[in-house]
């Protein structure tokens, strides 16, 4: 009896083990197949453009910021890469991660996969504040802050409204995050009224379509060290994301303080948003777009989900800038392209998801 006992646990042993490997494996194959890609669209977004340039000369301008080349291409050239298309690139990188990890955390954080910081809110809400900040002439930082601050508003009242209606359902809250993304687009309307016609409204119309013309090196020194705290916390805490995905209850048997933890998560989620806000303006359906799609590769494991997410969101966007810039001979705002994306997908997300209505 206590040999056969034994027997069977070690065939259980060796059963675990060998779906463990496979999940392994097909988590690692996924991974590599997804960075390869990614790499290949960097490339591509650096060599592709109005002024094409050979990809050997791409790969020589940027191995000369580390390595002793002979000169093979002209300054034109060097402009090109390094001085518009190297930041844009950048940017697209940096502000899809931003985007599309904070909309991973705020789906788990509030068991909602029809969340996303575009429907709470919180996006309309960061372009309030960086709209003051352009009126109060401030610096990027100072734009920054309000944008935060704005965005932190933003989510505090789509928050509140289902709890003074006495309705916490999933409909109520996407309901209530529209609601809030309202009336903050009617304050940024206002606010357009009341600006300088000449220089002011430009840059709120800029912040409103979403773009990533006028990246620079100056302004990625602002914000990326931003992007990248972030995302690392995120990533350190995607293990509790599981945690907060199950209930209330639940979480706090396992010992997890549940309001504090999920703060801190809106809270990093937040300053995601506000600094992908302040580097390219609003750019809709990132943040619900990439989730879904990672899920469909890694499912629904956080730990696997916002790895696969940073990587699937900076391809996404580095395309959607590709086909902005490239498409017409005037760039198209890449926030309009994105919506022409998102649109559909989110009506299928609503179709697979009306069962929970």
């Amino acid at each position: 009896m206590y040999w056969d006992v034994c027997l069977i646990a070690l065939d259980s042993i060796v059963v675990v083990c060998d779906l463990l490997r496979f999940f392994m494996h097909h988590y690692v194959r996924t991974m590599g197949i997804a960075l390869a890609i990614c790499i290949g669209i960097f490339l591509a977004s650096l060599v592709i453009g109005r002024f094409f340039i050979p990809i050997n000369e791409v790969m020589n301008i940027l191995s000369s910021k580390f390595l002793v080349l002979p000169i093979t291409w002209d300054a034109s050239m060097y402009n090109v890469v390094m001085e518009i298309r190297l930041p844009r690139v950048l940017g697209a990188i940096a502000v899809g991660i931003a985007l599309a990890v904070s909309g991973a955390a705020y789906q788990g954080v509030f068991r909602n996969d029809l969340v996303s910081p575009d429907l709470l809110g919180v996006s309309h809400g960061a372009s309030v504040g960086a709209c003051i900040g352009i009126l109060l002439h401030l610096s990027l930082y100072g734009v920054a802050i309000l944008a935060f601050m704005g965005g932190i508003f933003a989510v505090c009242l789509t928050l509140l409204l289902p709890k003074l209606i006495q309705n916490q359902s999933r409909i109520v809250l996407v309901l209530c995050g529209i609601i809030v993304s309202g009336f903050m687009a009617a304050i940024i309307g206002l606010l357009k009224y009341i600006a300088d016609p000449d220089t002011e409204l430009q840059d709120i119309v800029y912040w409103q379509l979403g773009s990533l013309a006028k990246v620079t090196w100056d302004n990625l020194l602002y914000v990326l060290p931003i992007i990248i705290i972030g995302t690392i916390a995120v990533l350190a805490l995607r293990w509790r994301l599981n945690i907060l995905s199950l209930s209330d209850q639940e979480a706090q048997s396992l010992g997890v303080n549940v309001n504090r933890e999920r703060l801190v998560i809106i809270g990093i989620s937040t300053l995601l948003t506000a600094a992908a806000v302040c580097l390219s303006g609003t750019i809709g359906w990132v943040g619900l777009v990439i989730p879904h799609l990672s899920r469909m590769l890694v499912g629904n494991d956080h730990k696997k989900l916002i790895p696969a997410t940073i990587l699937v969101s900076a391809s996404f966007l580095m395309i959607a800038d590709l086909f902005a810039r490239s498409l017409t001979t005037a760039e198209i705002p890449l926030g309009i392209l994105c919506g022409f994306i998102g649109t559909p997908f989110f009506a299928w997300v609503l179709y697979k998801q009306r069962r929970y209505f």
